[in-house]
């Protein structure tokens, strides 16, 4: 090989090198402008993930994808995304749940069984994408934008459709929050009851808590171990996925095949860290634990921008209408028979 050649190869290699940094630095950025947005009066309840998702779309739309920075943007949609995962093990408290929250948890079942059952249900009447139906009803019924990150790789579903219903989820979820702080000086329930209905209803855990927040600290504390009893459910809701995606591809050729979700091994490690280690065996402080849930929000809405820019506009209104409709009522039928549960 001639000096030439070798010299080309380098430089090939540290553009490579220099794109995909770009591309994860790129995803940083947008979620950077998702932060500042997230500030402005009328987008602040919709948080950081929802505002980077939109101008990431909005991005697309206007400037197109930019290829030459496609390989660092796929490492932040595909492997940040784990990561993001993995770290999200923390905010689970197993411990707790185990001993406080077990009558909860039955509650949490159900609830997560109706939210996909009717969700598949109204897709299917509506006619509506099946993949981004049932991530949509993974995230209505679970929690959120986590468990539609957790089940779209095990799925395989087009980073186009995790976007569309992550973005779906983020809109309904801040939309019924803001709702139920409205509603509750005119319901009959106690601050206690208004907390569960909160915790096992709504869609995300920053949901859960602009919800119950006004209700007083202890509507707060249960709220959010109603929630995380959703949390929770999702370890054997992904390996009922892992089984049944495993059973439609039996037949199917070796690469079709579904690998397993390591990164759910890694969910699981760090919720029994989380629960029995940090805080026990290894101390740790409070601030620590908040930047390591920054940090967990970070990646993961850098990971939305890599998937939100994929999105096109274009087919958006055909794949995002009715699924915005049959989760819209998903989420009205929830609410509901939620609060003839608590």
């Amino acid at each position: 090989m001639t000096s030439q050649a070798s010299h080309r190869i380098k430089r090939q290699r540290l553009n490579s090198a220099k794109n995909w940094i770009g591309g994860i630095v790129f995803t940083f950025f947008i979620a950077l402008l998702g932060f500042f947005l997230a500030k402005v009066p009328g987008f602040n309840h919709a948080g950081q993930l929802a505002c980077a998702i939109i101008i990431a779309i909005i991005y697309r739309q206007f400037f197109g994808y930019p290829e030459a920075l496609r390989s660092g943007i796929t490492f932040s949609s595909k492997n940040l995304l784990r990561f993001a995962i993995i770290l999200y093990g923390l905010k689970l408290n197993i411990d707790t749940i185990l001993h406080d929250g077990l009558g909860l948890l039955v509650r949490d079942a159900f609830i997560i069984l109706f939210a996909i059952s009717v969700m598949i249900w109204l897709g299917k009447v509506c006619k509506a994408d099946k993949n981004i139906s049932l991530l949509l009803g993974i995230g209505t019924g679970v929690c959120g934008a986590a468990a539609i990150a957790a089940a779209a790789p095990i799925m395989k579903t087009k980073d186009e459709d995790t976007a569309i219903s992550v973005g779906i989820i983020a809109m309904m979820g801040t939309v019924f929050a803001l709702g139920y702080s409205l509603l509750r000086p005119v319901l009959p329930l106690t601050a206690l009851d208004y907390g569960i209905w909160s915790g096992i209803s709504l869609h995300e855990l920053a949901h859960v808590a602009i919800a119950a927040e006004p209700a007083g600290e202890d509507a707060l504390a249960i709220a959010l171990l109603a929630k995380l009893g959703r949390v929770f459910l999702l370890i054997p809701l992904c390996f009922i996925l892992i089984y049944i995606m495993r059973i439609k591809t039996s037949g199917s050729q070796t690469q079709n095949k579904i690998d397993f979700p390591w990164f759910l091994l890694g969910f699981i490690l760090m919720s029994l860290i989380g629960s029995y280690v940090l805080g026990h065996t290894i101390p740790i402080s409070e601030n620590m634990m908040g930047g390591i849930s920054a940090a967990t929000t970070w990646i993961l809405t850098a990971a939305m921008v890599g998937l939100g820019l994929n999105v096109n506009l274009k087919d958006l209104r055909s794949k995002a209408l009715k699924p915005l409709l049959a989760a819209t009522v998903t989420s009205v039928f929830l609410s509901i028979i939620a609060y003839f549960i608590i």
